[in-house]
């Protein structure tokens, strides 16, 4: 959440046969974790892809009533669920920059009002509103609006769902799942195969590639509207100190 610590985790690495080297204790239970899931020994591969995960930026809010102080001049009153969205989002996006976590909020704003919802009018006259042989039509739910059986099945790959996203596509209204399939799918690029970093730099991101990044969503639908989203969520962000 916004103003909380996040450590890295950074202090040691774990080799291919699972020798445990100097390390946080947060760090070694990571590991422990990953090793427990895989029933097997981490593979240097393994290893390199989960430091580099921990060797990244974590990120938080020194101020976080001014950051939304900020938020709320651009939505209104925030109810809890909202604030959680939020909160849930400033947590799994520690390692973002605030360009791109200007974007991802503006998305949510635009897309579902930092609520993970079903899409409004389910999907009706599209191909994709049609109930298939789930039991339920993949229209667009979550904060991204996720649409499409192919990409659902993406998602529950990525996320490690084991196939439940599949058979119950109301699983991306589940805010930490909504979450994830923002963070995760924005930053990899998983929509449409453009990515936060194929229009915005690591840094403050400027009018124009808020307004390009719409690609990684949604062509170029309401590009300019979200556009302007994203430059006050920055100011907020940039006000509340994320660094």
């Amino acid at each position: 959440m916004g103003g909380r610590d996040h450590r890295d985790g950074r202090g040691g690495t774990c080799g291919s046969q699972g020798m445990v080297g100097e390390m946080t204790v947060d760090a070694k239970r990571l590991f422990d974790a990953i090793r427990a899931i895989k029933g097997a020994a981490l593979t240097q591969a393994d290893v390199d892809a989960v430091n580099a995960v921990l060797a990244a930026k974590q990120r938080s809010l020194s101020n976080p009533e001014t950051f939304f102080a900020g938020v709320r001049k651009i939505t209104g009153s925030l109810d809890q669920q909202q604030v959680d969205i939020i909160n849930r989002l400033l947590s799994s996006a520690a390692h973002w920059g605030v360009g791109w976590l200007a974007y991802g909020l503006a998305t949510a704003w635009h897309e579902a009002r930092l609520k993970p919802i079903e899409e409004w009018g389910k999907g009706k006259g599209r191909e994709y509103g049609k109930v298939n042989s789930t039991g339920k039509a993949p229209y667009g739910r979550g904060l991204v609006q996720l649409t499409w059986h192919a990409n659902y099945e993406r998602a529950d790959a990525e996320l490690g769902l084991s196939g439940a996203l599949i058979k119950n596509y109301d699983l991306a209204l589940d805010p930490e799942i909504a979450v994830q399939i923002l963070v995760r799918g924005m930053e990899k690029g998983w929509f449409t195969g453009k990515s936060l970093a194929t229009y915005i730099g690591a840094g403050r991101g400027a009018l124009k590639e808020f307004t390009d990044a719409r690609r990684i969503i949604n062509g170029t639908d309401k590009a300019a509207l979200i556009a302007g989203y994203a430059e006050k969520f920055q100011d907020a962000l940039a006000a509340g100190g994320w660094a």
